[in-house]
């Protein structure tokens, strides 16, 4: 395939991805709304994810407070090591790896979930009976993301500053009092609104990605690996990219 036929082919799908992003917002406006299967949604997408998000939030702030510390120690400002590091989890690291793993977790189901679906033509088997198959599984795993990622975001947040606080007592003694007062001390508003914001994005982008692959999955059992893989590696570079639009953003408005 020439370079010209893929460019061809990404412009292809970046059309019909905002085309299927469109129909998501035209759905979420009309009635009926799917409450049951967003509630289902939410657990699964949210409740379910959380024990792989707070161990993961726990060994970086863990990891993270170890290899600072020699570092601020050869410079004389070991004691701002929890400044720094509840700024660096809460405005950066935080969301962004939380949301990485969610488009792992997630991301990867959904496509795989609905490319399964449509493989086996369950889909156009609810058009049939007369069910709108996008507002019942699109519209809810997309508004699931969305609602989810966020709050995932905060409690990732918090696991990851507690290892970041055992981190800092592993060769010294900093009382659990004095290092929420430093985290929270060293922390402004502007530090932490476009951090959670910005989730609300991701949510949104491993939402529809995964849906948009998995709903327009081809080629068989083949077709359902490549939505979940494609859903996942896609998903991954939108975040980054929309992390560093929302930095462009903050720094523009003053933010930062």
């Amino acid at each position: 395939m020439s370079n010209e036929t893929r460019f061809q082919a990404f412009l292809s799908e970046a059309g019909e991805l905002s085309r299927f992003a469109a129909r998501f917002v035209s759905q979420c406006l009309r009635p009926r709304y799917e409450v049951a299967e967003f509630i289902r949604q939410c657990y699964i997408i949210g409740y379910q994810s959380l024990p792989l998000v707070g161990l993961t939030g726990f060994i970086m702030g863990l990891v993270l407070t170890l290899q600072l510390r020699p570092s601020m120690v050869d410079y004389g400002v070991e004691s701002q090591l929890p400044a720094i590091v509840g700024i660096a989890i809460v405005r950066e690291i935080g969301p962004v790896i939380t949301a990485l793993i969610f488009a792992g977790k997630i991301g990867s189901s959904i496509g795989a979930e609905l490319g399964s679906m449509k493989v086996t033509e369950q889909i156009d088997a609810m058009e049939v009976s007369g069910t709108n198959p996008f507002k019942y599984l699109v519209v809810t795993r997309v508004m699931a993301a969305i609602c989810m990622l966020p709050i995932l975001s905060v409690l990732g947040d918090a696991i990851s500053l507690y290892g970041a606080y055992l981190g800092v007592n592993v060769r010294g003694a900093t009382s659990f009092h004095l290092f929420w007062v430093e985290v929270v001390d060293s922390l402004a508003f502007n530090d932490v609104l476009p951090a959670f914001i910005k989730t609300f994005f991701f949510g949104f982008a491993v939402g529809i990605i995964g849906c948009f692959k998995g709903y327009n999955s081809k080629k068989g059992t083949e077709g359902v690996g490549h939505s979940a893989n494609s859903a996942v590696v896609l998903s991954s570079v939108v975040i980054f990219i929309l992390d560093l639009l929302a930095v462009q953003i903050t720094d523009l408005l003053g933010f930062n």
